[in-house]
């Protein structure tokens, strides 16, 4: 559907780039995303499976560079065109959105301080490559530790008392890393390089972080099983174990001291691209309702003649319209402050996913029976937008940390 963009600052490069992705969304990740769907999390990562010629494909046209500055070898995209393309991929599959998106992570940690080594090792190569033989990942949560890691600045996450499952300790040159990063790990099996996100110092509890690149051939990683999950079938998830994995003191980005901001300016990233993405989510659910609903006869009339049917696609519509532009304002404010506000990314992520839950359980409401067979999109959708309450935090753990930014930032009302 090509609707309209109230956006009115729109120019012919942001629309162009709308376009591209969305012909790509449509023609090579829509197929393969049903296709991975019904596969099992084993078949989903084989050497013959459809989603390493998604990444190849995705690769070639410069996409896994999204996130990374143009300086280094990233696309040349303003902070709004970022939001527009991660959009129109994720109407195409959320799910593989977002392992493209953290295939960046480790590329996109070092050019967060962009030390020389950092350049020449892991963003260069990334992304000169185009094959997909390179792969990041995102290793921050653990099996005793989720949405709680994600919580810069709230007071339980400088409780000393809180011990972490995974550790750094220095050992010269070099910092020895130990422990486990949890199922979770999105492209967690597949990776070749990790964003690694552990604890340097306990007395710190979360706070006293750090975080690495590892590259995942090193002595002493291993990796589970492919996780087998409800929703987002096509994204691969998984366990990584550390075991006394040896890095110099060159693949550090940040240590305990500069570890709240640096996670921060991240997480200002990654939640507000969890809104914008959730655009493109609720954006395919609205659209396939809207679609069915045109055609579906019931009563001797099509169900979109209906007022409450018609109440209820304008109640949809609503929510993908206001997901895309908030989300989008709040990535675009927090990409060009030198101090993000968190907290508007944060409600970024948990009005959007919360939207396109809604949109996609609407969706189904209307489809009726027929929603809940695998024949029609609308069952994946659902299962892939129910994922997305949980995701990147938990919505609800998320608004708490929210709620105490706010409270702790908002400025007197009298002044």
């Amino acid at each position: 559907m090509n609707y309209l963009d109230i956006d009115l600052t729109l120019t012919e490069d942001d629309i162009e780039l709308k376009k591209a992705a969305h012909r790509f969304a449509k023609e090579v990740m829509r197929p393969i995303a049903k296709k991975l769907d019904e596969m099992t999390p084993e078949q989903v990562i084989a050497k013959d499976s459809p989603f390493w010629e998604f990444m190849r494909k995705a690769y070639e046209l410069g996409y896994h560079t999204i996130l990374i500055p143009e300086s280094y070898g990233g696309m040349d995209l303003t902070s709004k065109q970022q939001a527009i393309i991660f959009e129109e991929l994720a109407w195409g599959s959320f799910g593989l959105t977002v392992a493209l998106g953290v295939a960046s992570f480790p590329a996109f940690g070092a050019s967060l301080v962009a030390e020389e080594e950092l350049i020449e090792k892991f963003i260069v190569p990334y992304c000169e490559c185009k094959d997909a033989s390179i792969i990041g990942c995102w290793g921050i949560t653990e099996p005793d530790h989720g949405s709680d890691t994600l919580m810069p600045q709230y007071p339980s996450f400088s409780d000393p008392n809180i011990k972490a499952q995974c550790r750094a300790r220095k050992d010269g040159d070099e910092w020895v890393i130990s422990g486990q990063k949890s199922a979770w790990v999105s492209c967690g099996t597949v990776a070749t390089h990790c964003a690694l996100f552990c604890q340097s110092d306990p007395s710190m509890g979360h706070a006293g972080g750090m975080i690495c690149v590892v590259p995942l051939d090193l002595p002493g990683v291993s990796k589970g099983k492919p996780l087998n999950k409800l929703g987002q079938r096509d994204l691969n998830q998984g366990e990584i174990f550390f075991d006394n994995v040896r890095i110099p003191q060159s693949y550090v980005i940040g240590g305990a001291d500069a570890y709240e901001a640096l996670l921060e300016i991240v997480l200002s990233t990654t939640t507000a691209f969890m809104g914008y993405a959730s655009a493109g989510l609720a954006r395919a659910a609205f659209e396939e309702a809207l679609e069915y609903a045109k055609n579906r006869v019931q009563g001797g009339k099509r169900l979109v003649e209906f007022p409450n049917i018609q109440m209820k696609l304008f109640h949809m519509f609503s929510k993908v319209e206001l997901t895309r532009y908030y989300s989008r304002m709040a990535y675009m404010f927090n990409q060009n402050t030198s101090t993000p506000a968190e907290e508007y990314s944060i409600i970024a992520k948990v009005f959007g996913t919360n939207s396109a839950y809604e949109v996609a359980h609407d969706a189904i409401q209307i489809f009726g029976g027929n929603g809940l067979t695998k024949e029609y999109l609308i069952e994946k959708l659902y299962r892939d937008a129910r994922a997305t309450l949980i995701e990147d935090g938990s919505n609800d753990t998320l608004a708490i940390a929210g709620g105490h930014k706010m409270i702790h930032n908002y400025p007197r009302l009298d002044m």
